[in-house]
């Protein structure tokens, strides 16, 4: 006898999800004009600024079978190299070789950025065509994390604009008088330990192989 598979809220709550684009314009209304006129196709001097003042973007993705995935990328502001108006590359620092959003942009071809500049509210999107380079004479121009980079996510921009600061300026997210403390979270330590599934292994094995990991990334 077939045991049947646990559902979850997500089961019942798209039984009667919004069915179309149509149902879904229904309930919000046309964009304003500036929210559609301030798309563009290549970068300005001021979107240029912005870029090079960012020292945090988030890299959406998605694999050939549409399964998605938000990677995180940091350095020093400025690290996301402009090589032309509609394109830029990030070097990518060595992390857990799990190679999630490589591996998308090589299936797909694209990829979606979110430059954050730590705080400020303005945030900057750009979408498009994407590939990775291990082109020597471009790795070395990437070195903002101390060497050249094993590759370089490189974006051709087909979509740029500023995003709305709501977001940030709703989460708090720069001002610490907001911030929750930090016993109010689990530790890094505490989390890993408990996706890992491994009774053999403590908390203390977990945080001496993030301080390992930490200090050996940064040398």
């Amino acid at each position: 006898m077939t045991t049947p598979l646990a559902t979850s809220a997500f089961d019942s709550l798209r039984l009667d999800a919004v069915p179309d684009r149509e149902a879904l314009r229904r309930a919000y209304g046309l964009p304003s004009d500036t929210a559609v006129r301030k798309q563009m196709t290549e970068l300005t001097e001021q979107t240029r600024r912005l870029i090079g003042c960012s020292s945090l973007v988030l890299v959406a993705s998605a694999d050939a079978e549409g399964n998605c995935d938000v990677s995180p990328r940091g350095g020093p502001a400025g690290f996301v190299a402009v090589l032309d108006a509609r394109t830029v590359a990030i070097p990518d620092a060595t992390g857990n070789k799990r190679l999630d959003t490589l591996q998308n942009v090589i299936a797909t071809g694209r990829a979606g950025l979110l430059f954050v500049i730590p705080g400020r509210t303005t945030t900057l999107r750009v979408n498009g065509r994407a590939c990775v380079s291990t082109r020597p004479e471009l790795l070395s121009q990437l070195t903002a994390v101390g060497k050249p980079p094993a590759s370089a996510l490189v974006l051709g921009i087909e979509e740029v604009y500023p995003h709305c600061p709501k977001s940030l300026l709703r989460s708090g997210a720069w001002k610490p008088e907001q911030w929750l403390p930090a016993d109010a979270q689990p530790t890094s330590a505490e989390v890993t330990l408990a996706q890992l599934r491994v009774p053999e292994l403590t908390i203390a094995d977990i945080e001496q192989a993030e301080a390992d990991s930490l200090k050996y990334r940064y040398e």
